[in-house]
């Protein structure tokens, strides 16, 4: 099977031509590529296949072979795999992926794509919505006990679900490998959840790190961003367009409250084509 690793700051993937090749198992494929000894070496497979509501759909499997709604910096990679291989020549695209569709718009830079900005859209606040066990009509600056510590929390859907806490601790002093594995496998997330630690830098920036659901600490993730820029508008903490800090890179993320879509802007790029037996 043929393959190309992609990555946007630091966010990798394993991408595969859906059009051209046919993955049976993908769940397993995922496991077995994104074995950083033994495989190719990602955080999960991301194949590219026809869509009937838009010119691609994104299909995602993170690196424990788990389906996933919607990676952010998985299909800013889509889009520029799309367009430098050849099978678009458009620079506005629509690509499915968890069922809904999403808007991208692409920056070429000497012929190949070197930005995308993606319209990620409405931010999901409703707790059944997202989902976390919690009354009312939003969760955010709630308490959440995590292995005797209480957290204030803010939790948003951007297509799969983030837990979002503001930390005065240094983020990049956090021991997450211990704590990530609480907050993903709390009970109060029927469905697992991402996790976001935050600082505040200032009003229009922010410094995060992440543990992904299904993934473990990552470099990046482009929905919990998006989250976390929410999150810091609706805690009031920053103005409605910031930079987040990642581990891998920035991003830059808009909350549009008058139509209320989130838009995400960052690279992409391709790190070595390869083959490998599945």
């Amino acid at each position: 099977m043929k393959f190309t690793k992609m990555q946007g700051i630091g966010n990798d993937y394993v991408y595969v031509d859906c059009f051209k090749e046919q993955v049976k198992n993908p769940a397993e494929t995922a496991v077995k590529l994104s074995d950083r000894h033994f495989g190719v070496g990602s955080d999960g497979l991301i194949l590219i296949k026809p869509s009937k509501a838009a010119d691609f759909e994104m299909e995602m499997y993170n690196a424990d072979g788990s389906r996933g709604e919607m990676c952010g910096n998985g299909i800013r990679c889509v889009a520029k795999y799309v367009y430098d291989k050849g099978l678009t020549d458009k620079t506005e695209i629509t690509v499915e992926a968890g069922g809904s569709v999403k808007y991208l718009e692409l920056t070429l830079k000497e012929g190949k794509v070197s930005l995308v900005k993606v319209n990620m859209g409405k931010p999901e606040l409703l707790p059944e919505k997202i989902p976390v066990l919690a009354e009312g009509r939003e969760c955010v600056d709630m308490p959440l006990e995590v292995k005797g510590n209480t957290y204030q929390v803010t939790c948003v859907s951007m297509g799969n679900p983030h837990c979002v806490t503001f930390l005065e601790e240094e983020v990049r002093n956090l021991d997450l490998p211990v704590i990530g594995p609480d907050f993903e496998n709390h009970p109060c997330f029927p469905k697992r959840v991402n996790t976001e630690f935050i600082n505040v830098l200032d009003k229009k920036h922010l410094r995060m790190r992440v543990w992904e659901r299904g993934s473990g600490e990552t470099l990046a993730c482009g929905t919990g961003a998006c989250a976390a820029g929410v999150a810091a508008m609706l805690n009031g903490y920053t103005e409605d367009e910031v930079t987040v800090h990642l581990l891998g890179g920035d991003l830059k993320i808009q909350w549009d409250r008058e139509e209320n879509n989130v838009y995400m802007t960052g690279p992409a790029a391709i790190v070595f084509e390869g083959e490998i037996d599945v």
